[in-house]
């Protein structure tokens, strides 16, 4: 069904462009289309404001590049979207709570199969072969350097799936979650979704960190805490600005509005 915001088309070249570059959730086409409805939304009200060049509605602008977009919504966040900072007793008291995460330190031994969804490729097949393939190395293993070097879209494949030793913080935000948020070692049981495609990921080796004392830490909580924030106020906003708009093709709400990024 088409997207539209207001009367203004969301094209489905743009929504199938858009679910290549978000691979990495559940459902892609169904993130794309929620996505692209509310950089719309953003949009619109960014010409409400005045925010595009020369104080032109919507309508009368076509952006060059996503960049241009970007901007434009960066302009209108900062101007709307309140993020207040968390306080000192906020973060002291999260981070008693949850002192492993700040955990200095870490490392892992990591291999992994990647099946790469590039622009064109059909999602759902390549989910069910990737699969498939993790079935078969969980009930056995031992042929996982083999699989990586026949099915890994990953120049890794060469060498057995094998990424090294690295830390927390040096791979994508889904991968890192996927192999530190957790104690697991070998092959995890669930493919982990980044925007690259699909991994089947086997922890080969642990290396644990050392708790820091909340003074090491206290930015990092101060940062981790506002990104929270952030994200709840934008939700908030995206949600009052559906609330008043005429939207079809696509259901927004608050629980479910995808990060506009």
């Amino acid at each position: 069904m088409t997207i539209k915001v207001n009367g203004v088309v969301v094209g489905d070249a743009r929504v199938a462009s858009a679910a290549a570059d978000l691979a990495g959730e559940a459902d892609p086409l169904a993130a794309a289309r929620r996505t692209l409805a509310v950089r719309e939304l953003l949009l619109q009200r960014a010409g409400e404001l005045g925010l595009l060049e020369g104080g032109a509605a919507r309508t009368a602008v076509d952006f060059a590049s996503r960049d241009d977009e970007d901007r434009v919504i960066a302009l209108l966040l900062e101007r709307e979207v309140a993020t207040p900072e968390p306080t000192a007793d906020e973060c002291r008291r999260f981070f008693a709570a949850h002192p492993d995460r700040f955990r200095s330190g870490d490392l892992v031994e990591v291999r992994h199969i990647l099946f790469a969804v590039t622009p064109g490729t059909p999602v759902a097949p390549l989910r069910a072969r990737a699969e498939e393939v993790l079935v078969g190395l969980r009930t056995d293993p031992a042929p996982f350097a083999e699989r990586a070097a026949a099915l890994s879209n990953c120049p890794s494949g060469q060498q057995g799936g094998n990424l090294g030793q690295f830390g927390r913080g040096e791979m994508v935000a889904e991968f890192d979650a996927a192999v530190f948020d957790g104690e697991a070692t070998g092959i995890l049981p669930r493919l982990v979704a980044t925007r690259f495609g699909f991994h089947i990921v086997d922890v080969v080796h642990r290396l644990p960190g050392r708790r820091l004392p909340f003074e090491a830490v206290e930015a990092s909580v101060a940062s981790y805490l506002a990104r929270r924030v952030e994200a709840d106020a934008l939700r908030q906003y995206v949600a009052v600005l559906a609330g008043r708009a005429t939207i079809e093709g696509v259901t927004l709400d608050a629980a479910a509005t995808p990060l506009v990024q």
